[in-house]
Formats: structure tokens, sequence, C-alpha cells
């Protein structure tokens, strides 16, 4: 028997995984006493650090008892999922945390599901129990529930549940009693999640995980299901077409700390990393070399959404970018679907646009933003759900949607929601908060969470989940207001906004440098108007008292990435490059934009 266990951490976005890997790697006395490490060791790249979510799972290993724990931490957004899905088939348990107020998430439940439908053996953790308002023996129940809802197994219902807050660094069997440490945690692992088995027979190690080094290239990461791997064996390279690779393995690696340590052997039941491989995709097999056995490929969910992505052509392009070309864009989608497995790229007509589609908006956005900050310059249409045909009728994704608003603006949410073709199925007190959760359209999530944060004076916290496939619901009513869009290119003048401001609010301050065709703010009508915010006041050399009124513009209003890509209509594009994001029509002319929407119509 081997001494190593193999647990994942799943929960909600914010619940406080990585919190709580932060601590299990300070229990275990990983870093030296003079070492001096930030919270949230493993979000280590900015975009993950800045929206505080995980978006790539991580390894880790810590050493406890004379027991390695392979510790997996796992992103909480469902758009994320992906990863999810292809981290779980290394664990042999799951650590499942939730808020000691929020309780299960609906994005809980679905990463649960996946873990259960594996039977891992899960530990629950119900953190934050320091929080005012925390409700913890319910949320317990809650949890119990929820498994069951699900099928659990008698084995997997009867789980060990530990209560703490990992912020503070304490775990305990009953959230009463305040421990020093977070060690009852460690404790229950090594007593409850299984010792990851070691099978004989020929070797066989499932690919679930990329990582790339400048020096030796990719490198192939995965739990090594059956038999050994030792350095410099020929291998066989199972592929998704059936088709076999012969290869050899040039090194590896096992995870130790938050590094890598290089070893002859790893035998089944732990992971490692692979180097000297050549051509694999996730979810490949290295198999033996003589006689190859593949194991079952990871299946991911299929994607709900999708959006044109094209190279940027508008009058600024090229002024902010490094990476402009069709070339650049294509290469670096493709790359993109190597290790993002829920991610799919489809070539259109022309030349210099893809098809790309993902989870939903955040998935997408993360990749938006990601090629910004690389340097890249492109443009991106407005998201579009991906529709089935099944049975002759059409069918459209159905998302469940949790709102925890303020008991007052309940009223307004549910208003909001109904017109988007959402159905209100459970409305409960919770704390001081009102809990709505209704199913609707994927489309109706378009520009939502916008209009609820505005009428909820941003108090409303809102989840959704993908659920199924139902009939087609019908049209929801898009963006009530039209664009303000520019005449002219050029700076705009304090003096033109200024007397434009009773027809909608503006995107741009004085100063800054628009082009014809740009959106540049909302109309409070629904039409599109075509202004001119280049006009300059006329000089004369007369003086009058008063004639000289002061300028009093209000603040240009600014959007981040997401909420810009809910905002565009059908014929505008959004324009990023690593310094800007802007709105612009599709036809930038206006006479063209004319000749278009007639032909449409």
């Amino acid at each position: 028997m081997q001494n190593i266990r193999n647990i994942a951490i799943i929960a909600h976005v914010d619940h406080g995984k990585t919190t709580t890997v932060d601590k299990i790697i300070h229990a275990s006395k990983l870093f030296a006493e003079h070492q001096q490490f930030d919270d949230l060791i493993l979000d280590n790249n900015d975009l993950e650090r800045e929206r505080g979510i995980t978006i790539v799972s991580k390894n880790v290993s810590v050493r406890y008892k004379g027991v390695k724990i392979n510790v997996i931490d796992t992103p909480g957004h469902a758009d994320f999922g992906g990863e999810v899905e292809r981290v779980l088939k290394m664990a042999d348990g799951v650590l499942l945390l939730v808020d000691a107020f929020e309780g299960a998430m609906p994005q809980t439940r679905f990463v649960l599901g996946k873990a259960i439908q594996l039977g891992l053996k899960p530990i629950v953790v119900v953190n934050k129990v320091d929080k005012e308002n925390c409700r913890p023996d319910e949320v317990h129940e809650q949890v119990f529930d929820l498994m069951f809802n699900l099928d659990a197994t008698e084995e997997q219902l009867d789980f060990v549940t530990l209560y703490g807050s990992s912020k503070n660094g304490w775990m305990s069997r009953d959230w009463r009693e305040k421990t020093e440490d977070i060690t009852p945690l460690l404790d229950a692992i090594i007593e409850e999640i299984p010792a990851a088995p070691f099978r004989e027979g020929t070797p066989q190690m499932q690919i679930t995980s990329l990582d790339y080094s400048s020096f030796v290239g990719r490198i192939a990461i995965g739990r090594v299901n059956r038999g050994s791997l030792k350095e410099g064996m020929p291998i066989s390279l199972c592929k998704a077409d059936g088709s076999i690779k012969k290869g050899r393995i040039k090194e590896l690696h096992v995870f130790e700390g938050l590094g890598k340590q290089k070893v002859a052997e790893v035998k089944a039941g732990e992971i490692c990393a692979v180097t000297g491989i050549e051509g694999f995709d996730i979810g490949d097999t290295i198999a033996d070399a003589e006689n190859p056995e593949a194991m079952e490929r990871i299946s991911i969910d299929e994607p709900t959404m999708n959006m044109l992505f094209t190279i940027n052509n508008s009058p600024f392009f090229g002024k902010e970018g490094k990476f402009v070309t069709s070339r650049h864009l294509r290469d670096r989608l493709f790359k993109e679907t190597e290790k993002n497995l829920a991610l799919r790229v489809q070539e259109t007509d022309r030349e210099d646009s893809f098809l790309v589609f993902g989870r939903g908006i955040l998935h997408l956005s993360v990749l938006i933003e990601t090629m910004r900050r690389e340097g890249y310059e492109l443009q991106v249409g407005q998201p579009q759900v991906i529709y089935k045909e099944i049975d002759g009728v059409r069918h459209e994704p159905i998302e469940q949607l949790v709102v925890d608003v303020p008991e007052d603006t309940a009223g307004k949410v549910i208003e909001l929601v109904s017109m988007r073709k959402g159905e209100l199925n459970v409305m409960e007190p919770k704390g001081d908060l009102q809990h709505l959760e209704f199913t609707i359209p994927s489309r109706g999530l378009i520009g939502l969470r916008n209009n609820v944060l505005t009428a909820t004076a941003g108090e409303a916290i809102m989840n959704h989940r993908f659920l199924a496939y139902e009939p087609y619901k019908g049209t929801i009513p898009g963006r009530n207001n039209g664009s303000i869009i520019s005449m002219e290119t050029g700076p705009g003048t304090a003096y033109s906004i200024d007397k434009l401001q009773d027809r909608g609010v503006f995107f741009v301050d004085p100063g800054e440098d628009v082009y014809m065709g740009m959106v540049i703010g909302e109309h409070n009508r629904q039409n599109d108007i075509t202004v001119n915010i280049q006009k300059g006041k006329k000089l004369t050399n007369m003086r009058a008292s008063g004639s000289d009124d002061n300028v009093k513009i209000a603040p240009a209003k600014r959007f981040s990435l997401e909420e810009a890509m809910e905002y565009i209509q059908k014929d505008e594009y959004l324009e990023v490059t690593p310094k800007s994001i802007r709105m612009r029509k599709i036809y930038l002319d206006e006479n063209e934009r004319n000749r278009m929407s007639r032909a449409d119509a």
C-alpha cells in the first residue's frame, strides 16, 4: 500500500478554496522560516489574482505524518467546468468547501455531480463559520440533501464534516469549538480518503493536463493508472482517432511541494509530469510499447455559446497591439484549444474571422483578456447561444439562475428576469436577504447582470449554471436604447459633448480620440443617432458677461470587458486592444449602414 492521497478541492467561486490550499501548505511547513509568501499562492497569474477566481487547475503536494497528499485546486465557476472535468480523473477523493452562510450554490452542485459520478469519496468543509448570520447546521443538512439528490452511494453519504475558517487558519469537528490550526482537516484526509491503489500490469497513464517549458517543450501531466513508468522507456501514445504513435519517455517528475522533483520511476497512483513525448493532446493515453491499451477518453460537456473573433480593421488598427494579423489570431486561437478542452474554434468562409465556441461569457472573456495582455488586437461580435435541432424541434440552452437580493428589491429582479422568459421556482428568506431561483434561457442572461445590479444598487449576488436543452422559448426583448455614433474622426470637445448631454449617456471624455462609426454613448431613445462631438465653439472678439457658461459634463460611463460583450448589438463589434476597449458599428460609414439595414429588412 502506498502512502499517497490524491484529493481535489471543489467549491463555488469565493468560498475559500485557494485560501484553504494556502493554509494546508503553511501547516505542512513547506516554506522555510525565512521565506515570505503572499496569500493565494496558487493563483499565480495576474488575471486570477485581480479577479479573485481560479481559472486553471493546479497541483501541489504536501507531506503530513509520513503521507504524501497531492492537492488539486480546481476552478469554482461553471464556465471553467472543462478544467474540473479533466482533473477529477486524477483524484481518489474530494474536499467539498461550502460557505457557512451561502450554502451549496448551483455551481457547487455542477462539480459535485461530476465527482459523485466518478465514485469519489467526499469530505465536507463548512467554511467561514466566523461570519455573521452563518448557519452551519442548516448548511450541513443542505449538503446532505444535495448529495442524496445527486444519487450518492451509502458510502458517499456517510461523509465527515469539518467546520472552521480557512482565513483564520482553524478547522474542527464542531463549529462551536475553535481549534488552534488546520491539522484536524489533514487528519481527516488521511483517515477518510482511500490511499491511491497500486494496480499491477502494463503501464497506462491518461494525460489530463499540459505544461510548457521553453527548455523541454510540452510536458504531459496525469496520474499513472496501472503499472510503472520509467525514465527512458519506450511507450505507445494512443490518440483520439485510434491511431498509435511510438515514443520514448525522456524524464519523469513528481510534484513535491510547489515544484517538481525528478525521479527514475513512477508507480501507479502517483501524479507525474512526463517530458520527451511529441504530438500529444489532453485525453491521450501513454501505454505499453508492445501491448498498448487506451483508457476511456475524458467526456467534456458541449459549449453553449459562440462569438465571432476577427482581426482589428478599425481606423486605429495597429496603434496599440503587437499581434494584429489574421495569422497571429488563427495561431493563438488554435493553440488555446490544445489545453482549454471546453473551447472549440471553427474557421469561417473569411480568412480573417473565426467562430469561437465556449461555456459562457466569462469563459470567452478570460480568453480575450489573456490575449489582449499578450499584445493581441482583435474584434469580437455579439455573443450568440448555440441552438440544437432535437426531433425536428428547435432547442436552446436553459440555465438555473440563483439571485440573493435585499427584500425591498426582490420584486424588481423578478420583473427583470420574467421579461427575459425566466420562471421563478423558489423564493425563500435567507438571513436578511431574499433567495430567488429561476430557470432562464442562456440568451436571457446576456446583459441581465448590468440591469439587475442597477436595479438593486449593486447589492444582488447572481450565479448561474447550465441545466439542459429545452424547446425554444420565443423572442426576448433586447436593449431598449439605441447608440450614439460618432460622425467624424478626432478628439471630442467639451463644448459639443456638453451641448449633446440631453441626448443620452456618453462613454468618452472630452479630448479622447474617436473615429467615424464608433459607438460613443447610449441614446435615450430606441433609435441610433449620429453626432459630431469634434465641433469647437465659434470664437468671436465680443465678450458679453454671462455668455460663457462653465461646461459641466457628467463623467463617461465605463464598461468592463464582460459588460461591453453583453452590451453590444448584432450590428456592432467590440474592438479589444492591449490598452483600450471600444465599441463600434460593423459598417463605419452611415450610408453603408443604412444600405445594409435595408437589405436585412
